[in-house]
């Protein structure tokens, strides 16, 4: 499975000169973990996450005494450009999932700015993939049955942490037909013939 086929579009990004407060506010609405940073023609130019932002927040927090802070009324906003990181792991739109998923793995990011043509065209995270595999066994059920269903509409198929049992193959040929149609559908693990 392709990266683009999974990944959530359009990306929720934000720029160097968004406030904290909205920033914020796009996290908590969106339920999302980050967002890449992008400049005015859409290239990304650095990343902001959650645990960017509560750090900052931070230092606005009730029991840090206001002259430790030092703002004035003349003291701007604080802006993502005051906190986002720089170095951003991204992956393409083209690559195969399991790129993001070691990826996500060996650095420990919860989510991924997707690129095409060096643009940000989407974010992929570890949300998406636990929804993909929790729903897989229902995809491979619906899979099977459909090659099946063409051959012998009668078979039942069950799927159980990919496991496939196709019930219903009589003899040596429809039993062989079953486990052959039931092993191309992808992410099926073994195959049982009742």
């Amino acid at each position: 499975m392709l990266i683009r086929d999974l990944m959530t579009a359009p990306a929720v990004t934000v720029t160097a000169e968004t406030s904290i407060g909205t920033a914020l506010r796009l996290l908590d609405d969106r339920k999302i973990t980050a967002m890449p940073v992008v400049d005015k023609s859409g290239v990304l130019a650095g990343i902001v996450s959650e645990a960017d932002l509560v750090q900052d927040a931070a230092l606005l927090n009730d029991r840090v005494p206001v002259a430790a802070v030092r703002t004035t009324a003349e003291t701007p906003p604080r802006r993502v450009v005051d906190v986002m990181s720089y170095l951003v792991a991204t992956v393409d739109a083209d690559d195969d999932l399991e790129v993001a998923i070691d990826l996500m793995w060996s650095t420990m990011v919860k989510s991924l700015p997707v690129l095409d043509k060096g643009r940000v065209v989407g974010m992929i995270s570890r949300s998406d993939v636990v929804h993909l595999l929790a729903g897989r066994d229902d995809r491979i059920r619906a899979e099977v049955r459909e090659l099946i269903a063409t051959e012998c509409p009668n078979w039942q198929v069950e799927v159980h942490d990919g496991v496939v049992t196709v019930s219903g193959p009589a003899g040596p040929h429809e039993r062989k037909l079953a486990d052959v149609l039931a092993g191309t559908v992808r992410g099926v693990v073994a195959v049982r013939i009742h």
